[in-house]
């Protein structure tokens, strides 16, 4: 279903049709179609002379015709027909995160129409939505000229290839974590996109935790005073399958949790303080029979305040996430956002109090010698994708900037030659 409005300065009259093709006419009798190939691909605002009596909308579907009359408007005025653009959107993979993260946004927001799928998983893709047109290459989803933004779910090592080949379609780009491999190739595949006039961001939704909300919130409010220690943890319990095939679980360029888990917990501390001074890290393996290294522990140097992120695949108990200690208090975190857990029983980010964070969950703060527990602010992932269609369509900045997303590709790159090296590197080449 497409919708536009018709509006002029005057009446500020809305009408609203449904059809797959539009015709305008005068008074005069004269027609303007506006075919989708035009609505579809481009912004979609025209501006069309009205005779002084008004005029009608006509929508065509097949052989019928409904008409809409138009308010008698001056005759020195002219009418502007609005139609809200709706970004059709193609996925590349429907594992865990074009399944469960993606997919649920993008089908209860109006303003975007995921049309297609690259995937080996053809069934999956029906069980979700029939309606979603299936393709097994990412080749065959870069050629459909009516998609206007790519989703990169694919695996690590396939995202940069993935997201130039896309830039190169035309197409506006959103790659999943990690973004690139390195700072050089993050920094190459956004000049691509700057040059291509295009938008390429990544997929940092842990901004958007009721967690981090609520810490952002709380340092805001100068709750624990001035701050001096930062801790993140993102721990899991995840032993080493017999057999795995999971491509995860096998060694190569970009696998690992330092690429998995670590772009979550990095970005949020760079949202919150900036580019370091220094970065000193230790990443290594530690499970039985893991090929891939499954921890690290990341401190990021600031003259002012200790930050350190830490994240093990074998942590049986792994309830604690956040410590934050200040001149004035501790505020202690623990659990997940209730995000993801909702999303895998395929519940839609459209119900009531979605992201509300369940009461055990909420973090407590000691101050003034009481323990009071805080409320967690809901967490909703929506917001990115409303910036994500104001970006493309208003030129908005995107949440997700390039400066952020160099940042971080360094940040990573510094995390591995520090525990190649066993030194402390400064960040600034």
């Amino acid at each position: 279903m497409r919708g536009f409005s018709a509006c002029d300065e005057h009446a500020q009259t809305t009408y609203v049709a449904v059809s797959s093709a539009y015709s305008l006419a005068g008074n005069d009798g004269q027609l303007i179609e506006l075919l989708p190939s035009v609505y579809n691909r481009r912004t979609a605002v025209y501006n069309v002379s009205i005779a002084c009596g008004g005029g009608k909308i006509m929508t065509k579907s097949g052989d019928k015709h409904v008409t809409f009359a138009l308010p008698v408007i001056p005759c020195f005025s002219f009418f502007r027909l609005c139609m809200a653009r709706v970004i059709q959107v193609g996925l590349v993979g429907f594992g865990l995160s074009g399944r469960y993260f993606h997919s649920p946004f993008l089908s209860v927001n109006p303003r975007f129409h995921l049309k297609k799928i690259a995937s080996s998983r053809p069934e999956a893709v029906r069980q979700f939505d029939p309606s979603i047109d299936w393709v097994a290459t990412a080749d065959e989803l870069f050629a459909d000229e009516s998609i206007d933004l790519v989703f990169i779910c694919s695996p690590n090592e396939t995202h940069v290839d993935y997201a130039r080949k896309a830039l190169e379609h035309g197409k506006n780009v959103v790659v999943e974590k990690p973004f690139a491999l390195s700072e050089r190739e993050a920094v190459e595949l956004l000049e691509l996109a700057q040059r291509k006039g295009l938008l390429a961001t990544a997929y940092q939704n842990r901004r958007w935790d009721s967690d981090f909300l609520t810490i952002k919130r709380l340092l805001a409010e100068s709750a624990l005073g001035t701050l001096i220690d930062y801790e993140c943890r993102y721990d899991r319990y995840s032993p080493v399958p017999p057999d795995s095939q999971s491509w995860k679980e096998q060694p190569g360029a970009g696998r690992g949790n330092l690429y998995n888990l670590g772009p979550h917990l990095l970005d949020q501390a760079l949202q919150l303080f900036g580019k370091p001074d220094t970065v000193q890290a230790t990443v290594r393996i530690i499970r039985p029979n893991s090929h891939v290294p499954d921890y690290f522990d990341i401190k990021l140097g600031y003259a002012d305040k200790i930050v350190r992120l830490e994240s093990s695949l074998m942590t049986y108990h792994n309830q604690l996430r956040y410590s934050l200690h200040g001149s004035e208090g501790s505020f202690i975190k623990g659990g997940l956002d209730a995000q993801e857990e909702r999303l895998r029983v395929n519940q839609l980010p459209d119900q009531a109090n979605w992201g509300a964070e369940p009461e055990d969950r909420w973090g407590t703060l000691y101050r003034n010698g009481q323990a009071n527990v805080i409320e967690s602010d809901p967490g909703n992932y929506t917001p990115f994708y409303d910036n994500l269609y104001e970006a493309i369509v208003n030129g908005a900045e995107p949440a997700v900037t390039p400066a952020d997303i160099q940042q971080l590709a360094r940040v990573i790159d510094l995390a591995q030659e520090s525990s190649q090296t066993q030194r402390t590197l400064a960040f600034s080449s």
